[in-house]
């Protein structure tokens, strides 16, 4: 299960970021990434070299350049670490990555039919659907 995210996720391009209490990443074909606690977006290519940012959406904030630099790019790494994170890298450059969290599910994945796959407390990954996808 832990390759599944990458068939849901690998391929697919950012449509739209947005903010508030919450990260969405919004893509191609009715999938959203939503991540709702702290995150890093390593931005070698659309930024300053080796920039990495560090969000605490938590706190209510409006996305940067940065991360609105991410619309129109696509998705070609995507996994689940074995600590319970989420790793997104871009074809273009980047990567966005969720570390686990002892108290709170801190990311989700979720299609037009409803979640696939959350980060649950611990670094408890859960899927909805059998097999991963």
């Amino acid at each position: 299960m832990q390759n599944g995210i990458t068939e849901v996720l690998t391929g697919r391009r950012v449509a739209s970021v947005s903010g508030g209490g919450r990260l969405d990443l919004t893509f191609d074909g009715s999938v959203s990434v939503r991540v709702a606690h702290e995150f890093r977006l390593a931005a070698p290519s659309f930024a300053a070299p080796a920039e990495v940012a560090h969000f605490f959406p938590a706190l209510t904030f409006r996305p940067t350049g940065t991360l609105l630099a991410l619309v129109g790019r696509t998705v070609d790494l995507a996994e689940i670490t074995p600590a319970g994170g989420l790793e997104l890298g871009f074809a273009e450059g980047g990567a966005l990555s969720v570390p686990p969290h002892a108290q709170l599910a801190p990311w989700s994945v979720v299609t037009a039919e409803g979640a696939v796959c959350a980060g649950l407390p611990g670094g408890e990954v859960r899927w909805t659907v059998p097999g991963g996808v």
